[in-house]
C-alpha cells in the first residue's frame, strides 16, 4: 500500500506541471452542480469529490432500467446488478453500503429534491425513472455527511426542465432473456407552466433461475413560473412490481456447476428435487407512490428552497426457510407484509453578503423526516405447501423520524475557498407491538450525533485546484438491523451507531485544451462498525464490531482525442480492512462486499453530426470476500468489454434513433455480486455472459 501512495503523491506532485503544460485556456470547462452546497456551484471550484453522469451517457445505448447501466462510470463508486429486482441494486461509496442484502443502506438517494432514502438509512434506487433523468450527481467523502445519517454518498438524481414546444416520445427495447420495455413520455412549456409525462413498462424473463420481473413505472412533473424570480414544481412517480421472482444467492459449488441455476433444496421430498426458490416460490410485491412539491424564489442574491413530500410504499415478500422449519416463537415467519406512509420537509435559506474582501455564502436549513409502517409477518406454509400465507407471527407498527438543523458556509477570497458546516441529527425509533404471544417487543431508541465539516480549496493557476477537506459522519441501525437479536431474538434496541471520521485531499486540472483530470485520497476510520451477527432464511442480525479502515485512491479522466474520438477513465483503489480484531475476526481482514480495485474505460467515437456514435466500454473489479472472517471463497475479480453502436435522424419534426448494444462480448462468467454474511453459504449472485439489447425511440415535435 505505501508504495501505491507513493506513486499518488507523485501524481500529486507532477499535476501542477501538467496543467501549465501546452496553451492552456484561461479558464477549465466545468459542470454545475448543487449536491455539495445546496445551490448552483462549478464542480471544479469545489473542495470535494463530486461526479456528474448527464443524460447522453444515461441514454447511451441503454433501457434505462437500473442505475447501475450510468453509475460504472463513476469512480469510488461500486454499482452492481445483482440480477434479482426482488431485492434492487447493490450500491456502494467508498465501501459505504457494501454490507447491504438487499435495496440501498449507506448511501443517500434524492430525486428531484425527494429523498428516496428512508429516515432510517433504507433506499430504493428502482424508485429513480432514468428515462426522465438529466444528469444525476455523485458526492462522495466530507461532503456527503452534511447529509446527515447514513450519507457515505449522495447520489441525486435530476429530471428534465420542461422547456420549447410539445412533444410525444415512444423508445422500445428488447433483449436477451426475454427482456422487453416501452415507454411513452411527453413535455413541452407553453407560457409560464411546464409539464412532462412519462409511462413505461419493463418485462424480463431473468438470467437467472426464478428471477422473472415485471416493473411499471409512472412520472409526472408540473412546473409553474410564480414570477419573474419564483418557480413551483410539483412531482408524483409510482412503482409498480407484482409477483417479482426471488433467485436467491448460490453456494460457490452451484455457482461453479451453472452459473443460471438454483440453489437445490437437499430436504425436499419430491424427485426430482427443486430449489429453495421454486419450493418456497419466493418472490416479493411492491407498490411504491409519492408525490413532491418545491418552491423556489430568489430574493437579489438571496434564496430559499422550500420542499415537502409524502407517499406510501407497501410491499409483501416470501421468503426460503431451511428443512422442517417451524418458526420459533422469536421468530416473524416467513412471510414479510408491511404497509408504509412516510412524509417530510428541507427548507433553507441561501445569504449572500460580502465579508472583508471576499464574499461569504452561508445555508441555514431544517429538515425533518417520518415513516410509518403498519408490518405483519405470517408463516409462509400452510400444512406441507410453502410459499403460501400461513398463520400470522408478528404484527406491530414501526415509526422512525429525523429532525435535522443544519448551517453551511462558504468564504471566497482570491484564489482560496473555505467551507465549514454543522447538522446535528436525531434519528428516533419507536415500536408498538401487538402480537404479544412470543413476549413484548415494544420499545424506543433515539440516536443523536453532530456531524461538522471542514474544507479548503486553493486555486493554483486558472486550471489547477487543490483541495483538502474533513469531517465526521454516522450510521445508525436501519429498521431492518434492529428487527433480530443475534439467533432468533426479537428486537436489538442495544445497536449503536457507528461513526466515522474522514478525510480528503484532491486536484482537479485541466492537461492543455482538452483533457481534465480529477485526483483524490481519502482516509475513513469507522468506529463500533455494524457488521452481519447472524443470516438465515431471509433474517439477518447485527452487531457492532471494532474499528474499521478505509483508505484509497480515486483518479478520474475525460480527454478530447479529436477525429471524434473521446475517451474517458474512473479508477478506484480502496484499502478496506478492520483495523482491529473481535470475536472470530483477525485484525487486517478485509471489509467483505468491498472490492480491492475497480476501474472504468471507454474509448468513444461520433461523426461531426452528432449522427453516428460507438463505444467500447472495460468493467473490471477486483476479488470481493462474501464474509468478515474471509473464510470463504471471495469472488474472483473480473473484467468484461461491452460494445454500442447508436444511429440518429432529424426528418422535419422527427426525431428517430437506433441503438444496438453487446454486453460481455467475451462472454466471460463472473459472480455480479455478493450477499454478504449469509450463514448458509449462499453468497454468490452471478452476472449474465454475453448479452444484448436492441432499441429505438421516435420523437414528434408539434
Amino acid at each position: 500500500m505505501e508504495s501505491r501512495l507513493n506513486f499518488v503523491a507523485a501524481l500529486f506532485a507532477v499535476t501542477p506541471l501538467m496543467a501549465s503544460a501546452g496553451d492552456a485556456p484561461d479558464a477549465p470547462a466545468s459542470v454545475v452542480v448543487v449536491s455539495a452546497t445546496r445551490a448552483e456551484h462549478t464542480s471544479f471550484d469545489l473542495p470535494a469529490a463530486i461526479d456528474v453522469v448527464d443524460a447522453d451517457r444515461i441514454g447511451a445505448a441503454q433501457p434505462r432500467v437500473n442505475a447501475s447501466e450510468a453509475l460504472a462510470a463513476v469512480p469510488g463508486l461500486v454499482v452492481q446488478n445483482r440480477q434479482n429486482y426482488a431485492q434492487d441494486l447493490q450500491i456502494s461509496s467508498r465501501g459505504f453500503g457494501a454490507r447491504s442484502a438487499f435495496g440501498v443502506r449507506g448511501v443517500r438517494l434524492i430525486a428531484d429534491g425527494v429523498p428516496a432514502t428512508m429516515p432510517d438509512g433504507q433506499g430504493q434506487a428502482a424508485t429513480f425513472d432514468l428515462d426522465m433523468a438529466e444528469r444525476i450527481e455523485v458526492l462522495r467523502g466530507p461532503f456527503s455527511t452534511l447529509y446527515g445519517n447514513h450519507a457515505g454518498g449522495v447520489i441525486q438524481l435530476f429530471t428534465r426542465t420542461p422547456r420549447g414546444a410539445p412533444y410525444v416520445e415512444t423508445k422500445v427495447a428488447a433483449g436477451s432473456d426475454g427482456m422487453r420495455k416501452t415507454d411513452v413520455n411527453t413535455g413541452g412549456k407553453q407560457g409560464a407552466i411546464g409539464w412532462l409525462l412519462d409511462g413505461s413498462r419493463f418485462e424480463t424473463d431473468g438470467y437467472r433461475a426464478h428471477s422473472a420481473a415485471t416493473r411499471d413505472q409512472a412520472y409526472a412533473k408540473l412546473t409553474v413560473d410564480t414570477s419573474a424570480t419564483g418557480k413551483l414544481t410539483i412531482t408524483a412517480s409510482g412503482l409498480r412490481q407484482d409477483d417479482t421472482q426471488d433467485p436467491l444467492g448460490v453456494t460457490w459449488a452451484t455457482y461453479q456447476r451453472d452459473p443460471r441455476a438454483g440453489e437445490i433444496d437437499a430436504t425436499d421430498p419430491q424427485t426430482p428435487k427443486r430449489t429453495l426458490a421454486d419450493r418456497y416460490d419466493t418472490r416479493k410485491s411492491i407498490h411504491h407512490q409519492q408525490i413532491g412539491l418545491s418552491w423556489d424564489g430568489t430574493f437579489g442574491a438571496d434564496r430559499l428552497h422550500v420542499t415537502v413530500y409524502g407517499g406510501n410504499r407497501s410491499v409483501i415478500q416470501y421468503q426460503s426457510f431451511s428443512k422442517g422449519f417451524q418458526a420459533p416463537a422469536s421468530h416473524s415467519g416467513g412471510v414479510v407484509d408491511f404497509d408504509r406512509n412516510f412524509h417530510g420537509f428541507d427548507a433553507n435559506w441561501l445569504m449572500v453578503r460580502p465579508l472583508g474582501d471576499g464574499v461569504l455564502r452561508t445555508t441555514l436549513g431544517l429538515e425533518a423526516g417520518k415513516s410509518s409502517d403498519a408490518r405483519k409477518g405470517y408463516e409462509n406454509f400452510v400444512g406441507t405447501t410453502f410459499g403460501v400465507k400461513g398463520r400470522l407471527r408478528r404484527d406491530e407498527d414501526d415509526d422512525v423520524r429525523n429532525v435535522d438543523p443544519y448551517v453551511q458556509m462558504e468564504w471566497e477570497r482570491g484564489p482560496w475557498v473555505f467551507t465549514g458546516g454543522l447538522r446535528h441529527s436525531r434519528v428516533s425509533f419507536d415500536v408498538a407491538d401487538h402480537y404479544l404471544s412470543n413476549g413484548n417487543d415494544s420499545g424506543s431508541v433515539d440516536y443523536r450525533h453532530t456531524t461538522p465539516l471542514l474544507g479548503a480549496l486553493y486555486k493554483v493557476t486558472p486550471t489547477l485546484n487543490v483541495y483538502a477537506s474533513a469531517a465526521r459522519g454516522f450510521e445508525t441501525p436501519t429498521l431492518n438491523e434492529v428487527f433480530y437479536s443475534g439467533t432468533g431474538g426479537g428486537f436489538n434496541y442495544h445497536l449503536g451507531a457507528a461513526t466515522n471520521t474522514q478525510l480528503e485531499a484532491g486536484a482537479k486540472a485541466m492537461v492543455g485544451r482538452d483533457v481534465r483530470v480529477n485526483a483524490a485520497l481519502f482516509r475513513v476510520r469507522t468506529r463500533d462498525e455494524l457488521v452481519v451477527d447472524s443470516s438465515s432464511g431471509g433474517r439477518t442480525s447485527y452487531r457492532n464490531a471494532s474499528a474499521t479502515l478505509r483508505q484509497g485512491l480515486e483518479l478520474s479522466a475525460d480527454a478530447d482525442l479529436h477525429a471524434g474520438f473521446s475517451a474517458r477513465v474512473a479508477a478506484t483503489l480502496l484499502r478496506a480492512i478492520y483495523d482491529e480484531a473481535f470475536t472470530g475476526v483477525a485484525e487486517g481482514n478485509r471489509l467483505p462486499g468491498v472490492p480491492r480495485t475497480s476501474l472504468f474505460g471507454e474509448l468513444a467515437w461520433k461523426d461531426a453530426d452528432g449522427r453516428l456514435q460507438a463505444a467500447l466500454e472495460t468493467i473490471a473489479s477486483g476479488e470481493i470476500h462474501p464474509d468478515d472472517a474471509n473464510a470463504a471463497v471471495p469472488a474472483p475479480g473480473y473484467a468484461i468489454v461491452n460494445a454500442r453502436v447508436q444511429a440518429n435522424q432529424a426528418l422535419g419534426v422527427w426525431r428517430v434513433r437506433e441503438y444496438a448494444r453487446v454486453n460481455n462480448v467475451f462472454d466471460r462468467t463472473y459472480v455480479g455480486s455478493v450477499i454478504v454474511g449469509d450463514s448458509n453459504k449462499r453468497y454468490y449472485e452471478p452476472a449474465p455472459g454475453r448479452n444484448w439489447v436492441l432499441g429505438a425511440s421516435v420523437q414528434y415535435q408539434f
